[in-house]
């Protein structure tokens, strides 16, 4: 197996990982439901990777994290939880499903909703930000890169602007968390939204999302919280606003323990060669009669964006592609929408969709020259 699906799940996770959700399964009890040791060992983990996830992304102090099953809820209860009818949000056409719905639905109960328009590279251009900017406008929402295209956005140029006129910038890293630098101080991020099982290298179930002191958000689901028992309501304080019921304590063990991974291997060290590869492999296909790429590739970008290169082979199906390259030759990549609808309209690929190589640090250079092989012999 060649695993060339990363930017769905990442695949290969470290052994302390394994490690780490097994002892897991066998020893934690549940957080904030005890005074045994059970109890206290699941508080102290979960605690501490509060810690690891707020310095990781400068987020403050660790009671800003709270923890979801993934960059969806964590989304929804952002868009879900700040904005109300008569409100201006802003967002961009590079955008997964996992925004756009939950906006959408936002727009069925009276919020309005502008989308910024993408190139056919899948790019957006960040002064159309303040031209739509209004009385009303409360804020951006966007993705750090596209899960399509790879392409970055220039989060600090976005905060500036937001900053500028006094807007909220909510931001959906699941393409970036563990592999690019993120500063939510520097950048001007209010609410971040990440999931566990991309670049954190951690278990699938896990996610969170981190709100800057001063920003306030409505909790999705209300329940048990382990403190303040007797409350009607959910209590209002970080993290336990937006945590009802139980954590799922062995996948943020699984996460602590990749968390320290990364710590250890240094995110930088794993960005340079995630991006070697997919520059390999860009390289390698290009100029393969019949190959369209898809996204913006020009020399400064191919300096810094996601490890994603997403290709169409003459008018084949993306689908038949995609199943020829796993069966055959034992490269797992994904084909079809990505759930990112909007991105295929700027790319003018609705119909036929994508496929998408996405690469992790685990990968071998002998791996990329492989789907590179393959990609020429499908092309003939």
């Amino acid at each position: 197996m060649i695993y060339l699906d990363n930017a769905a799940t990442s695949c290969q996770k470290p052994e302390e990982v394994i490690k780490a959700v097994t002892e897991a399964m066998l020893s934690l009890g549940n957080s904030g439901r005890g005074a045994h040791e059970a109890s206290l060992d699941a508080s102290r983990l979960i605690f501490d990777t509060r810690r690891l996830i707020a310095e990781l992304f400068h987020a403050g102090d660790p009671s800003c994290v709270a923890f979801t099953a993934n960059s969806t809820v964590s989304l929804n209860i952002a868009i879900q939880g700040l904005f109300q009818p008569g409100d201006h949000v802003i967002t961009t056409m590079m955008e997964h499903n996992s925004v756009l719905r939950p906006l959408y639905l936002m727009e069925e109960q009276g919020v309005k909703l502008t989308i910024l328009p993408a190139d056919q590279k899948g790019r957006i251009r960040y002064e159309d930000i303040e031209d739509e900017v209004g009385q009303n406008t409360k804020a951006v929402v966007c993705t750090h890169a596209s899960n399509l295209t790879g392409n970055i956005n220039d989060l600090e140029a976005i905060g500036r602007i937001c900053k500028k006129n006094g807007l909220l910038l909510v931001v959906d890293v699941s393409q970036t968390a563990g592999v690019f630098y993120i500063d939510m101080e520097r950048m001007g991020i209010h609410v971040l939204c990440f999931t566990g099982h991309k670049g954190l290298l951690g278990p699938q179930g896990t996610g969170g999302i981190c709100v800057r002191q001063g920003v306030s958000i409505r909790p999705l689901m209300v329940g048990g919280s382990g403190v303040k028992s007797y409350l009607k309501t959910q209590p209002e304080e970080m993290p336990e606003v937006l945590e009802a019921g139980t954590l799922n304590g062995h996948g943020i063990a699984g996460l602590h323990a990749a968390l320290l991974y990364l710590e250890k291997t240094g995110i930088e060290t794993i960005r340079k060669k995630e991006l070697f590869l997919m520059r390999r492999f860009y390289e390698g296909v290009k100029d393969i009669p019949g190959v369209q790429v898809y996204g913006d590739f020009s020399e400064n970008a191919l300096l810094y964006r996601a490890p994603v290169v997403a290709l169409n082979i003459g008018n084949y199906d993306s689908g038949e592609v995609a199943d020829e390259l796993a069966s055959v030759y034992g490269i797992y990549t994904r084909a079809g929408a990505h759930c990112a609808p909007l991105m295929h309209r700027a790319l003018g690929t609705v119909e036929q969709g994508a496929v998408r190589f996405s690469m992790s640090h685990y990968n071998k250079k002998e791996e990329i020259d492989e789907a590179i092989g393959a990609v020429r012999e499908l092309s003939l």
